[in-house]
């Protein structure tokens, strides 16, 4: 076919070999960074399709951009579509796609990893190690928090938040969510409770944040919210940045207001509040939810499967502005 592409980051797997065999032209940012507005705007000139990446910004700017070369499609290889403003595409004719459910198992293994490694300080310890300050066993080095019998409080329970509560079963965990639906899975499998946002806060031990970023989501977590946590609580973010005000969460964690964080996501990625990264009651990893190379391969095969639907005149199988496709 004719369709010319842009794929705005290498991606892993077949994705692009896929794109190739379909299109006549595939081009691929060759740089190891996201595109600045600007850059991106400039490689939609003659597209008809873009495969896009969670940190690539594209609002109304881009999207008029793209109306006017012609671009069809925006395929975002992530579950969430938060980068784009999906109205203004949708007010253009731009179909937008996300990749659902091929990473859930992974962003829920990942906040379990969190879990752990924060309750019982597995990454300063490590440090601790490595510097050569170790000088044998001793009954108080590095004391942390039991995970096994504890409540473990859920917020959000779409597939993320339902994956990542099932697995605390292992642990014979209470289960408290909060969602606006109630879930039967969480209910009928682990006997968990629905229970509103504050009643979750403050009972709760492990807090573990599983929404999609909106305006309604935005600061979700600050100071009140934090200060009805218990003391010897931890709080878990694989979702967005943006839904934790994260300075309310630096004092929250100098002040000891909480027991500990453990952050995959940030408010400004890629810069953290300054005097985060100083304090050892949070671990910090660099947005790696869905990092796994099966992961990551499915998710771009994914989005590339989405863009040729769109552009082959097939409504995309994870069209996420279905009033698009009902006006074409």
């Amino acid at each position: 076919m004719s369709w010319n592409v842009y794929v705005t980051r290498e991606v892993a797997g077949e994705a692009i070999d896929l794109l190739r065999k379909k299109c006549e032209t595939v081009d691929v940012n060759g740089e190891d960074r996201s595109l600045t507005k600007e850059e991106l705007i400039q490689a939609l000139t003659k597209r008809d399709g873009v495969l896009s990446m969670a940190t690539d910004p594209v609002d109304d700017e881009v999207l008029v951009a793209a109306q006017t070369a012609g671009v069809r499609i925006f395929a975002n290889c992530a579950v969430g579509y938060d980068n784009i403003d999906v109205a203004a595409a949708t007010k253009r004719g731009i179909m937008i796609t996300n990749t659902p459910g091929v990473l859930t198992d992974a962003t829920a293994d990942l906040a379990w990893g969190l879990l752990f490694a924060v309750a019982r300080r597995v990454v300063s310890s490590d440090r601790f190690l490595r510097a050569g300050k170790w000088r044998g066993f001793s009954p108080t080095l590095f004391l942390g928090s039991d995970i096994t019998g504890k409540i473990l409080g859920v917020i959000g329970a779409g597939r993320i938040g339902t994956a990542m509560a099932l697995r605390s079963g292992a642990f014979g965990m209470t289960v408290l969510y909060t969602d606006p639906r109630p879930s039967t899975t969480l209910e009928e499998r682990l006997g968990a409770r629905r229970v509103d946002f504050h009643t979750l806060l403050r009972q709760a031990d492990f807090v573990s944040i599983h929404v999609a970023l909106s305006s309604e989501t935005r600061h979700l977590i600050g100071k009140d919210e934090l200060s009805l946590m218990k003391p010897t609580a931890y709080l878990i973010n694989t979702s967005r940045g943006p839904v934790v005000d994260e300075k309310a969460l630096l004092d929250a964690l100098r002040a000891k207001v909480i027991a500990g964080a453990a952050l995959d996501v940030y408010e400004y990625e890629p810069e953290l509040t300054p005097g985060l990264i100083e304090l050892d009651n949070v671990v910090l990893i660099p947005h790696i939810g869905s990092a796994t190379t099966e992961t990551r391969a499915k998710m771009a095969l994914l989005a590339a499967e989405n863009l040729l639907a769109g552009l082959q005149g097939h409504r995309p199988p994870n069209l996420v502005n279905d009033d698009v496709w009902k006006r074409s």
